[in-house]
């Protein structure tokens, strides 16, 4: 690790940080604000913070609430530091300040998985159709909207087809916390669990007519 990188982990054994959760794309809140107006007042507030222009956040202002990601070298578990447990603590605290209350359930991130039997072949499409950009340096081929307001893509090699089964799905990366009440919810809402071999790092799902889909946490990026 460079100097100051963080697993998921140690971020959340860090103090002060209650309010956040990893679920890919770095560290994440959403507070509650009630109105677009009180929403506006806490990125105001963020804004203002010291050091906040060196180390600034993803905000996602809604008409009830604010999303805020924090990370330092990439959006993805392997990008987190000590800054971002900095800046968690000092976000909370002005969420305090202001009444406003943390509701980690509503924190997730989605991935969109291609399986491709030639990844060099397929990526170059689906970056100019989607136009969006490389990620370097990630364990896997990756395409990121340069903006970071869109779900990711990433690419999975394949060994040989498979006919009859997706080969595009989704990775719903969740709160550690979280993953098992969704798992059971998608199961009674129809869908079968394929596999939990590597439970609690994801859960395999399918549709009743077989599309899959995975819950995903950050347990087992740090190893």
């Amino acid at each position: 690790m460079t100097t100051g990188q963080i697993t998921a982990r140690q971020f959340h054994l860090s103090r002060g940080v209650a309010d956040w959760r990893v679920a890919d794309g770095g560290a994440e809140a959403y507070f509650s604000t009630g109105s677009f107006a009180a929403g506006a007042q806490f990125v105001r507030a963020i804004s203002e913070l010291p050091g906040v222009d060196d180390h600034g956040p993803d905000i996602d202002l809604r008409p009830h609430g604010v999303f805020v990601r924090l990370f330092t070298t990439a959006p993805a578990p392997d990008g987190l530091s000590s800054r971002d447990v900095e800046m968690a603590r000092l976000i909370s605290a002005v969420a305090h300040q202001l009444g406003l209350t943390a509701e980690p359930s509503q924190v997730h991130n989605v991935v969109v998985v291609i399986d491709a039997l030639d990844i060099a072949k397929v990526l170059p499409f689906w970056r100019a159709v989607l136009g969006y950009g490389d990620r370097h340096g990630g364990p896997v081929d990756e395409l990121n909207d340069p903006h970071r307001r869109t779900p990711i893509v990433c690419f999975q090699q394949m060994d040989a087809p498979r006919p009859q089964r997706n080969r595009v799905h989704l990775d719903v990366w969740l709160p550690h916390d979280e993953a098992q009440a969704r798992v059971a919810a998608a199961v009674a809402a129809g869908g079968r669990a394929v596999s939990d071999e590597m439970a609690p790092s994801w859960w395999v799902l399918a549709d009743p007519e077989g599309n899959e889909a995975c819950v995903a946490t950050w347990i087992g990026t740090d190893g």
